[in-house]
């Protein structure tokens, strides 16, 4: 039956959902750690309509490029990445709820994919908070996130944690945000940066590691925390293992399951020092904190890659960088920078002509700020 012949609203929901950057604290979220990231101000913008049918939905795209026009009562994985997002979140919705009907969907994007600041969360949260809306579901934002990342764990087949969604949702001008991921506890810290700002440098690679090492390592972690729960009888959270423990355990874990065990527990303890640093307005602290964590991700994770190491040891040697990382998942995408604003022209301009006569590759950048998370416009 056409739902609008029963009488039913058209309605035009428009929202502006952000990707993130994750200030520290990579692949700590799956691993009961805490992060410390924060929405920023590159957004998936999109517009959605009911269109009077029940099930029929289209979604056209500026940004990915590209319709999909899918059936409510007809879901299944695709062979268009991106469109995995959206066929996720559409099978949680129809596990939920039967209330969400046809819709049309525009949707435009300034978020680079593949750069590690989660387009796909961005694109995940905007759709769910906007049916949401659209359909008068009644689902807070702790349910939209959960229901976007158990989206990407089925259809997409990435096992993230919950971070990308969380930043995307909840976040705040100005603020990042401590996230305790075990109990799901935060709270909004200022990030007062002036003079500072914080430049992302984008190598424009994604290599092949990027999906299947993302599960690998979350797999390797796992299997590192149980060997080790295990040795000392107690429950299998990191939370309760310390670096003595994995220390014992050296022999028994292997030279790899050793350094992801000690990857997990030294980040977490940088997390925690880098929020305090963030609270006291001790950049400098921030800045050392955030070098430490890329080693960390580079040599005991081992997710980071050539193009992002270069970027990385290249700011070091700037006096007005006070620290660079790798951001996201890993093996490509882009390094986090708190750079001087009265040097970021300068500093890019060198990064590319190196970059680029280092890899071949074009270099791009953008500045960003801690913004507000997916919201109605």
């Amino acid at each position: 039956m056409d739902y609008k012949q029963a009488g039913m609203e058209q309605r035009t929901i428009e929202i502006a959902s952000p990707g993130r950057i994750n200030i520290i604290g990579e692949h700590l979220d799956y691993n009961d750690g805490f992060v410390l990231p924060a929405a920023i101000d590159k957004r998936i913008r999109l517009k959605l309509m009911a269109n009077g049918t029940q099930s029929r939905c289209t979604i056209r795209s500026k940004g990915f490029e590209g319709v999909l026009e899918v059936d409510l009562y007809s879901l299944a994985p695709s062979n268009e990445n991106w469109h995995n997002y959206i066929l996720g979140v559409l099978n949680e919705l129809q596990k939920m709820t039967q209330s969400v009907k046809g819709f049309d969907c525009e949707m435009e994007t300034n978020v680079p994919a593949g750069s590690g600041v989660s387009s796909s969360a961005a694109l995940e949260c905007g759709l769910a908070y906007g049916l949401n809306a659209l359909f008068e579901l009644g689902l807070d934002r702790w349910q939209l996130a959960h229901l976007c990342q158990r989206a990407e764990h089925t259809f997409v087949g990435s096992k993230c944690g919950i971070m990308d969604q969380f930043a995307s949702l909840m976040g705040k001008k100005h603020h990042a945000m401590l996230l305790d991921c075990q109990s799901l506890a935060f709270e909004y810290i200022p990030t007062p940066l002036d003079p500072y700002v914080l430049l992302l440098l984008n190598t424009n690679v994604t290599h092949n590691l990027a999906a299947s090492g993302y599960n690998d390592r979350r797999e390797e972690s796992a299997a590192a925390l149980a060997l080790v729960a295990e040795r000392f009888n107690v429950d299998p959270s990191y939370r309760n293992l310390t670096l003595s423990m994995v220390d014992d355990c050296e022999d028994a874990l292997g030279e790899v399951l050793f350094r992801r065990c000690r990857y997990v527990l030294e980040e977490n303890k940088r997390v925690l020092e880098a929020a305090e640093a963030l609270k006291k307005g001790d950049l400098a602290r921030l800045g050392e904190l955030m070098y430490l964590s890329h080693h960390g991700q580079q040599k005991k994770y081992e997710v980071s890659c050539n193009e992002l190491d270069f970027l990385v040891d290249l700011a070091r040697g700037e006096e007005h960088i006070l620290g660079a990382r790798m951001v996201g998942g890993g093996f490509g995408g882009c390094t986090l920078n708190i750079i001087h604003k009265d040097h970021v022209d300068n500093f890019v301009a060198k990064a590319k002509t190196a970059y680029e006569r280092k890899f071949n590759i074009a270099l791009t950048s953008f500045v960003t700020v801690p913004s507000d998370g997916t919201a109605l416009q």
